[in-house]
C-alpha cells in the first residue's frame, strides 16, 4: 500500500511539474533573471542582413506558390532577399510551379533520390548566399513583417538562433484544431519566460532564423528543428522567441492527422535527446539542462505518468476504504471520458468545448508519444515525411 501511494504522488506531482510546475518557476525565475535581447536588435529598421529562405518541399502543389510569394512580399529590402527550394523528388508538379515564378531570388533545387527533409537542407546549405539563414516549411505563411521582426534579435552577439510564433487557424472549428490553438498559447507564453532565462528549448521549425556560419550539418535522421538549436546553444549562442514573427497554419482538423505528425515527431526527437545527451548535464550546462529536462525529456514521458496515476489510483480504490482514494480515481475516469467524447465528437465531425478539445489533444499527444517511444526503444527511425493533410 505504501509503495503505492508513493508511486501515485510522485506521478500527480510529476504531471503537475510538467505542465503547471515547470512553467511557473521559468515565469518566476525567467522575471528575476530578465535577459533581454540587446536594445540596439529591437529596431524594426536598423537591422537588415542578407536572408536566405530554405524551403524543403515534397508533393506540395497546393502550397508551394502562395508560400514562395508570400516570402517574396516581405516587408523586407527585395535585393536582399531569396529563396531556395529543395524539391525532395516531388511528383505532383511541384518542381514546375516554382519553376513558374519569374523572379531570380526564387531557385529550385531537386533532391534525387527522396532522402528527407534533414538532407534537403543540409545539401542547400552550400548554396545559400545570406548572412541569416531562415527555415520556413512548404505550407508556412508569414505575417507582412514577420522576416524583419525574425532577424532583428540577431543583431545582439549574443544571439545566434530565433524562433517566431506560431498561430494556428482554424477555420472550420475542428475539435483538433481547436486543442492544438489552445496548446500553442500555452507554448508561445513558455518560450517567453524561457527567453528571459537565456534561451527556449522549443522551436517551430516553420518560423525560424539563424546565423549562416554556425549552422551545423546533421544528420539524416536527425530532427532539424530540434537538434540545430541544441548545437547552437552548445556552440555558446541563446536561441530565443520574438513574438511580433509571425507564422500561420491551418490546424491539423483530423486527429489521424496530428496523431501520426506526432508520432513521428516524436520519434525524432527521442533520437535528438539521444544525440545531444551532454546537455541535459546539469555541471556543463547548468539552468539550460533544467529546461531541457523539464520542457522536454519529462514532456514527452507524461504518458509514463498517466499511466502510473492511474494504475497505482485504481489499486488503492480497490484496496482501501478512503473515500479520498475513491473520488481521485473518479476524477481521472472523468478526465478520459471526456478526452474519449472528444474523439466521438470529433469522428462525427461535430463541434465541442475548449475544455473538452484540449483534454482531447493532451491524450492524442500523450498516447503519441508513448508509440513514438516504443519505436524508439526498437531502434526505428524515421527520417521521410509526407505532407500535413
Amino acid at each position: 500500500m505504501d509503495n503505492l501511494v508513493v508511486i501515485f504522488f510522485a506521478s500527480a506531482f510529476l504531471l503537475f511539474y510538467v505542465y503547471a510546475g515547470y512553467p511557473l518557476l521559468a515565469k518566476v525565475l525567467g522575471a528575476m533573471v530578465n535577459r533581454t535581447v540587446h536594445a540596439s536588435a529591437t529596431g524594426d529598421h536598423q537591422y537588415e542582413p542578407t536572408i536566405t529562405v530554405l524551403i524543403a518541399a515534397y508533393n506540395e502543389a497546393p502550397h508551394i506558390a502562395d508560400t514562395v510569394r508570400n516570402k517574396l512580399d516581405q516587408d523586407y529590402p527585395a535585393e536582399k532577399l531569396n529563396v531556395i527550394v529543395i524539391s525532395d523528388e516531388s511528383e505532383d508538379g511541384t518542381d514546375a510551379l516554382v519553376e513558374g515564378i519569374v523572379d531570380e531570388r526564387v531557385r529550385l533545387i531537386r533532391q534525387v533520390p527522396r532522402a528527407g527533409k534533414t538532407s534537403a537542407l543540409n545539401l542547400a546549405m552550400p548554396h545559400a548566399t545570406g548572412e541569416i539563414i531562415v527555415f520556413s516549411d512548404a505550407n508556412s505563411l508569414y505575417g507582412p513583417d514577420t522576416l524583419r521582426h525574425l532577424v532583428a534579435p540577431l543583431n545582439d552577439p549574443e544571439v545566434g538562433y530565433v524562433t517566431g510564433r506560431m498561430v494556428y487557424k482554424s477555420p472550420d472549428g475542428s475539435l483538433t484544431g481547436e486543442g492544438c490553438s489552445a496548446y500553442m498559447t500555452y507554448e508561445n507564453k513558455l518560450r517567453e519566460w524561457e527567453t528571459q532565462l537565456g534561451s527556449v528549448v522549443g522551436v517551430d521549425g516553420g518560423v525560424d532564423a539563424m546565423r549562416r556560419e554556425i549552422f551545423t550539418p546533421m544528420n539524416a535522421d536527425q530532427l532539424p528543428d530540434f537538434v540545430q538549436p541544441l548545437t547552437v546553444v552548445e556552440h555558446g549562442h541563446r536561441v530565443v522567441y520574438e513574438p511580433r514573427a509571425l507564422l500561420y497554419e491551418d490546424a491539423l482538423a483530423a486527429a489521424s492527422d496530428e496523431y501520426r505528425m506526432r508520432v513521428r515527431v516524436g520519434l525524432r526527437a527521442f533520437h535528438a535527446l539521444k544525440d545531444k545527451a551532454t546537455l541535459l548535464n546539469p555541471a556543463l550546462f547548468g539552468r539550460f539542462a533544467w529546461q531541457l529536462w523539464s520542457h522536454k525529456v519529462l514532456r514527452y514521458m507524461a504518458f509514463l505518468f498517466m499511466v502510473t496515476a492511474f494504475a497505482s489510483n485504481w489499486a488503492l480504490a480497490s484496496q482501501s476504504n478512503s473515500a479520498g482514494w475513491v473520488l481521485a480515481f473518479i476524477g481521472q475516469i472523468a478526465f478520459y471520458g471526456i478526452a474519449q467524447y472528444g474523439h466521438v465528437m470529433s469522428r462525427r465531425g461535430m463541434d465541442t468545448s475548449r475544455l473538452v478539445s484540449l483534454a482531447y489533444f493532451l491524450c492524442v499527444v500523450n498516447l503519441a508519444s508513448a508509440q513514438a517511444f516504443w519505436q524508439f526503444l526498437r531502434g526505428r527511425k524515421q527520417v521521410i515525411w509526407k505532407p500535413r493533410t
